[in-house]
C-alpha cells in the first residue's frame, strides 16, 4: 500500500503524521446539543469524521468534506480549530501515531443518502455519552467541553474556535 509505506516511513524518520476530523453538532428539541459520531469501517468503533489532509485545501475545508463523505452532513465549520487529539492507527502490521486537529460544524444538512452510508453507522448522542464512546481520551475531553452548552453558546465557540 503506497499511504502505508509513506505513513512508516514518516513515522520512523520522527515526522508528524497529520489528520484532520470534524466534530458535527446539531442543538436538539430540548435545546441541548447533540454530537455526531459514525462508526469506522473496520473495526466499527465509534469516532468522529476525518481524514488525510488534502492537496489545495486548509483543515477547514477538509474536515467538511470529511463529514460530508463519512457522516453524511454538511454545515458551518469552525473558523479555527477547536483542538486536537492523537492516537495510534492500525497498519497491517505495525501502528503508527497520528496528530488530529479537530473543527466543530454546526449541522445545517443530513443527508439521506451519502457516499459512505454502506460502511458506517451514524448516531446522535449527547456529548457525554458520546465521549464515553470514543476510545481516545482527548477526543473524548473535546466531546465532554460541549456538554451543558447551549445554542448561543456554541455560536461564539464556533466564531471564537
Amino acid at each position: 500500500m503506497p499511504r502505508e509505506k509513506r505513513l512508516v516511513s514518516r513515522a520512523r524518520k520522527n515526522k508528524p503524521i497529520r489528520q484532520v476530523a470534524a466534530i458535527p453538532f446539531r442543538i436538539g428539541d430540548d435545546g441541548k446539543v447533540e454530537v455526531l459520531l459514525v462508526t469506522s469501517r473496520t473495526t466499527r468503533r465509534f469516532i468522529v469524521p476525518k481524514g488525510w489532509p488534502m492537496k489545495r485545501k486548509g483543515g477547514k475545508s477538509t474536515a467538511v468534506q470529511e463529514a460530508r463523505e463519512e457522516a453524511g452532513v454538511a454545515g458551518t465549520p469552525s473558523g479555527k480549530a477547536f483542538g486536537a487529539y492523537s492516537y495510534w492507527k492500525r497498519l497491517s502490521d505495525s501502528f503508527v501515531q497520528v496528530n488530529v486537529k479537530v473543527y466543530l460544524l454546526a449541522v445545517e444538512k443530513i443527508l439521506a443518502d451519502w457516499e459512505e452510508s454502506g460502511k458506517r453507522a451514524r448516531a446522535w448522542l449527547p456529548p457525554e455519552d458520546a465521549a464515553s464512546l470514543v476510545d481516545e481520551p482527548d477526543l473524548a475531553a473535546l466531546v465532554r467541553s460541549l456538554s451543558g452548552r447551549t445554542e448561543a453558546t456554541m455560536q461564539k465557540l464556533l466564531a471564537a474556535s
